[in-house]
């Protein structure tokens, strides 16, 4: 079998070391060679897809070599419909933030040339950190890419940026550290009840851990991927990060990276501790009804468009949880097609409000109004993308916002009806934040913004169509998501409830 995901996973990681030897001076040569690598990732994940088997729930296109063989650690690679999913994402985006993000980082302190290598390394890790299936080699992924976010952040973003990498930093080693923690335990346990010790996921739910023990290491497991999802109240990182980011970089932390932590809850936590899952479920909705309903409230009071953004996508990422923790096949499915849906539509509302405020030179909502009757193009593009955000019918969100809600009323109807005031909280934020900054009187400074160029619309153009698409078609996500959510809740051991009712 052709090794598509070393294949996939190399080939950026080469294209930053190609970059890294180009002549100095050579900055738009290192933007066409990290497009072209890019794309090339794009076309290899594309070829992917297409020879996955979308009916098998479980692992597929698998890879295993040792690595560390005294420690049972293997470089054991593979793909559910998930994780093919997340990877699809992240190889989708790269490309588009390359190209919009053309002119990013001529202020930075690094060159340019570090700009591009740093997205293709990062691009690299997040298909390893995807792809793993040895436990070791996922954390190894996992910490990982927190050094390409974090000179992305602090070289080449704003004003606040050494505090904010170092915030990130600070918060994600943290949680690396608990995970690490319930990692090596794992090993001593089925070093134990094996004879040997092993990192292998498989193999790792098979272990009989005592009730306590698990919920120990779920916890560690959980807070680990809550401050990368992140959930409140671990989300305080998120703001400032964003804030400080360069708009492509804020694409790539929110619009995939995030994803590793709810993406670690269904790969990991469920499978791996599941009565302890089933024991911390009523405290995890909680958690989730009020990320949803905090990240609402505050984006609703936001006057800087990259902080408004961020806390809705802890709002987002709120729904994401609540349908993982509902642990039903509509719950999970709503979940996993959310975190795709919701990565595409936060590149949108980035990739647009950067573009806003290079223009501008602020970040302040109140300075862009009237956009709609100066640039009409990049304010119907901020619309659609401001509606999908609302999980506006007919666009990609609503079908994956409807599964998760629809999926928790089944088992927790209470829940279920506290998190629908999420919606009509969206449709405030979002429709304030459409009225001041495209419509009424054009403010001071805006009469002469230019338009889109036509990079931007190449850029902006596709991420647009999948909202659309999707919005109308989620059916070919929902086949490849499907059979993985059904093996998930088997493993789990968990079933969807019996319908009530009467005649």
């Amino acid at each position: 079998m052709f090794p598509w995901l070393t294949t996939l996973g190399l080939i950026p990681l080469i294209g930053s070391g190609v970059i890294a030897l180009l002549p100095k001076g050579r900055d738009l040569l290192a933007k066409q060679v990290a497009l072209a690598i890019s794309l090339v990732a794009l076309l290899v994940s594309l070829l992917m897809l297409a020879d996955f088997q979308k009916n098998s729930g479980g692992l597929q296109l698998v890879e295993s070599h040792n690595w560390i063989a005294s420690f049972g650690i293997k470089y054991a690679v593979g793909v559910d419909g998930i994780a093919l999913l997340l990877i699809l994402l992240a190889t989708i985006l790269a490309p588009i933030v390359i190209l919009a993000s053309w002119n990013e980082a001529e202020n930075g302190r690094f060159s340019v040339k570090a700009f591009f290598a740093l997205i293709l390394i990062l691009e690299a890790f997040m298909v390893g950190v995807f792809a793993a299936t040895d436990v070791f080699l996922f954390y190894v992924f996992f910490e990982a890419m927190l050094i390409p976010v974090y000179f992305l952040i602090g070289s080449f973003g704003g004003t606040q940026r050494s505090y904010a990498a170092v915030k990130f930093l600070l918060y994600s080693l943290f949680g690396g550290l608990l995970m690490l923690a319930a990692v090596i335990a794992l090993y001593v346990i089925s070093k134990d009840q094996f004879g040997a010790g092993t990192f292998d996921i498989t193999a790792l739910t098979k272990l009989h851990i005592g009730v306590q023990l698990q919920r120990w290491l779920f916890l560690g497991f959980f807070i680990a991927f809550a401050i990368k999802a992140p959930l409140w109240p671990f989300h305080t990182w998120l703001p400032d990060a964003v804030a400080a980011a360069t708009p492509g970089t804020a694409v790539l932390l929110v619009g995939v990276l995030d994803k590793v932590g709810t993406f670690g809850m269904l790969r990991y936590a469920l499978p791996l501790f599941p009565d302890a899952a089933k024991f911390f479920t009523p405290a995890i909705i909680v958690l989730s009804i009020i990320s949803v309903i905090y990240g609402a409230l505050l984006a609703i009071g936001q006057t800087d468009i990259k902080r408004l953004i961020a806390f809705t996508s802890i709002s987002h990422f709120g729904f994401i949880t609540l349908g993982i923790f509902a642990m039903t096949s509509q719950g999970l499915s709503g979940a996993t097609l959310y975190m795709v849906n919701h990565g595409f539509s936060t590149a949108a509302l980035f990739l647009i409000a950067g573009w806003m405020i290079s223009r501008r030179k602020s970040s302040l909502i109140s300075d862009f109004g009237g956009l709609q009757r100066v640039t009409p193009v990049m304010a119907w593009t901020f619309f659609i993308a401001g509606m999908s955000a609302l999980a506006l019918p007919g666009l990609s969100s609503f079908v994956s916002e409807f599964l998760v809600l629809v999926g928790t009323f089944t088992r927790y109807p209470w829940a279920a009806i506290i998190a629908t005031v999420g919606i009509i909280l969206a449709a405030l934020y979002v429709l304030i934040l459409v009225q001041r900054s495209l419509h009424g009187p054009i403010a001071p400074g805006n009469e002469n913004l230019p338009d889109l160029s036509r990079r931007e619309k190449y850029a902006i153009a596709p991420v647009l169509a999948v909202i659309i698409v999707l919005g109308f078609f989620p059916k070919p996500l929902l086949d490849v998501i499907n059979p993985t959510v059904v093996q998930t809740m088997q493993v789990v051991g968990v079933t969807d409830p019996a319908p009530t009712g009467g005649k």
